[in-house]
């Protein structure tokens, strides 16, 4: 995991080689890497999807094998990044060693933190001018907020580079360019550096002493007779806890660090026995309920990814917790509550399938056949069911609507766009009420490009795409108190439902979309009745009273009402709800809000009032500047979305072509009144509202 071209592919490109899973490396820059199958990814240089693959590894005598998967940088694309961790064990965090810790280094990071992922770092690109490794880990300390250990030192640095120094053997390591790197040789660190290394190796041995007894009393006593055993204990140990970071570095399109890297795998990071016994709940209710990670247990996956394949159609890909997943066998589906058949199994290299009969406990696998299944189902065994926590994923910010060139392509890009938003749940399709347009939204500009080009690809659909449209949302300001009473008589049984109920914004400490109260006392309003208050809420909630916007954030207090012994029933009281949201939030004073983007931007000193200039047009806001080790200024700043259309381009102009951006979601905020005026211009008589 790293920001995008920190060279993840291409380190995966070498462990794939050095493991003897291929014969030749591939190069992303050739479009020929192994992970990075889709044409999409070829043609652009980048990885999209996230590619798995089972590779194995000798290390201190025992055969590891190594579930590993690659997963992409760019910010559009993070959901599958998300998902890979949920499933994962452990995380190789790949920095480049001019670039450091840069936006979407911290996005994956915080990632990681979420599930509880320990993790190694990996220092690329040491061979390249400005490479500078200590300063990396000084910015892991202070930006990350991680406690990073260097286990390794680079020999050289930028043309220079020549091999690494083993701080836990303390040898030099140097490897054979005429074999790609296959080979290298164990030396003595060069005298120049052995001072420096003896330093390091203290530090480490420091760094990592609390966590063995045994280990901590021969540092104070005599730190010469710790073996190199005890040293990867302790490491391990702290690593697996998330206390330290054990840090390594290399180059890996020149082949230099990456066996050492496949070792640090397999000494620090975890097996499923380590991360230990996993935990769900019985599906439908609050019990909890455990598994241990082993094959005599009853079975429990988890669905990560679904994709569709042109040879064998849906794949998804899981991780089994603990039990076997059996070719042939029936499954259960937690959230469905319904048997799946799995008719095929297969373990994946990149987007080749291997046929298995059996997937093995803490293993990653694909299936087929399956009926009704998405991405963070539970599949268990129906005996004993149980339901893991499933996945959260970022709402897109961004939205076109599109439409098929000929009018036979129809039925052609309806089937395209369902099993598109199959696979990838930051990518939603909606029909608009209003026009009937398709619209399509996505997490950015190249997201929706890609979606587009698999489009006409893989399904054969020319589509037309309208202009991009921002994701907007509502809220309101102010606290309003009415009474709502809704009747109907149509001769026979009627409905009647009567409720007095405060609507106002959410409290601060709110984490959530609809903050319910119920107040009401006594019988005024039977207790049957408030659920489908609160459902009236939350189905209005989709619509606001300005443009149709869903509204983020609500809180509502019912405190009183009346019902009617025969008229009154669930539907009334709903109905009841959604008319009182209507009529509150029109008085509420609504607003509008639209998504802010965190940019980032590095530029060379003599176009920086230029790119400055050029945000402040945009309505960005300029948060900070500082400059990078190799004399260029970095501007952070954020922005709306509704500006940032086609940045990249007006950029490459106004610097010609010397400054890049980095550009994510952070925040919703208010639109200024007259730049809400004019987005709800088109919807006839809303502006009113606001004022």
């Amino acid at each position: 995991m790293a920001h995008i071209d920190a060279v993840k592919t291409t380190t995966s490109e070498r462990i794939l080689y050095y493991t003897g899973l291929t014969h030749k490396i591939g190069e992303v820059h050739d479009g020929a890497a192994t992970m990075d199958w889709m044409v999409q990814e070829q043609e652009r240089g980048i990885t999209i999807t996230s590619a798995a693959t089972t590779a194995f590894w000798n290390f201190g005598g025992d055969k590891y094998k190594i579930n590993l998967i690659d997963t992409p940088g760019h910010v559009d694309f993070t959901v599958e990044v998300e998902r890979s961790l949920r499933v994962l064990d452990g995380a190789i965090a790949t920095f480049c060693a001019v670039g450091g810790v840069e936006p979407q280094s911290e996005t994956v990071w915080r990632q990681a933190d979420k599930y509880n992922v320990p993790r190694i770092a990996y220092v690329n690109k040491m061979d390249r001018a400005g490479a500078n490794y200590l300063e990396v880990a000084r910015q892991m300390r202070d930006i990350l907020g991680a406690n990073p250990c260097p286990v390794e030192l680079p020999i050289g640095a930028e043309e220079h580079f020549k091999g690494v120094a083993d701080l836990v053997t303390m040898k030099a390591l140097y490897w054979h360019d005429e074999t790609l790197g296959a080979e290298y040789e164990v030396d003595e660190i060069p005298a120049d550096m052995l001072d420096e290394c003896r330093e390091w190796r203290d530090k480490m041995l420091e760094a990592i002493a609390e966590f063995d007894d045994d280990l901590m009393a021969k540092y104070f006593d005599d730190p010469s007779t710790i073996s190199e055993d005890e040293i990867r204990r302790a490491l391990r140990k702290a690593t697996l806890q998330m206390a330290v970071v054990p840090m390594l570095c290399g180059s890996s399109f020149k082949n230099k660090g990456v066996q050492p890297l496949l070792d640090a795998v397999c000494a620090y990071l975890p097996s499923p026995e380590d991360a230990g016994e996993v935990e769900g709940h019985v599906p439908g209710t609050d019990t909890v309920v455990t598994r241990q990670p082993r094959e005599d247990e009853p079975l429990c996956a988890l669905v990560f990814k679904i994709a569709t394949d042109p040879y064998v159609g849906r794949l998804v890909f899981f991780r089994v917790y603990s039990g076997k997943m059996e070719s042939g066998s029936y499954v259960y589906n937690a959230r469905s509550g319904k048997k799946e058949r799995i008719s095929r199994l297969f373990q994946m290299h990149s987007n080749h399938q291997n046929p298995m009969e059996v997937i093995g406990c803490g293993d990653i696998g694909a299936g087929v056949g399956f009926k009704d299944v998405r991405t963070g189902d539970t599949l268990c065994s129906e005996q004993r069911p149980m339901a893991l926590e499933a996945m959260d994923f970022p709402e897109p910010v961004l939205g076109i609507a599109v439409e098929p060139k000929t009018q036979n392509d129809l039925d052609r890009l309806g089937v395209g766009l369902q099993k598109l938003a199959e696979e990838d749940p930051t990518f939603q399709v909606e029909t608009n009420d209003e026009t009937g347009q398709t619209i399509i939204r996505g997490m950015g500009e190249l997201h929706l490009d890609i979606i587009l080009d698999r489009l006409r690809r893989e399904f054969k659909v020319e589509c037309n795409q309208g202009r991009p449209q921002v994701t907007y949302k509502e809220a309101i300001t102010a606290p309003v108190e009415l009474r709502e009473v809704f009747k109907k008589q149509t001769g026979g049984r009627g409905k009647f439902a009567d409720i007095i109920c405060r609507v106002e914004p959410v409290d601060e400490d709110f984490e959530g979309n609809l903050q319910f109260i119920d107040e009401v006392k006594g019988g005024d309003i039977p207790k049957e009745f408030i659920p489908s208050i609160q459902k009236g809420f939350t189905t209005a909630m989709r619509n606001g009273v300005l443009a149709g916007y869903p509204v983020e954030t609500l809180k509502v207090t019912v405190l009183d009402g009346s019902y009617h012994p025969v008229d009154s029933d669930q539907l009334s009281f709903e109905i009841c709800a959604i008319q009182a949201f209507k009529k509150a939030c029109a008085q509420a004073k609504p607003v509008l809000l639209e998504p802010i983007m965190k940019v980032e931007v590095v530029t060379p000193e003599e176009n920086m009032g230029d790119v400055i200039g050029d945000l402040n047009k945009r309505r960005g806001q300029v948060q900070g500047m500082e400059t990078s080790r190799s004399g260029a200024r970095i501007v952070k700043a954020t922005a709306p979305l509704a500006e940032m259309f086609g940045y990249v381009t007006s950029l490459r102009t106004i610097t010609s072509g010397r400054a890049t951006s980095t550009m994510s979601f952070s925040h919703y905020a208010e639109v200024a009144r007259p730049i809400a005026e004019k987005v709800l211009g088109e919807v006839q008589g809303r502006v009113e509202l606001l004022k």
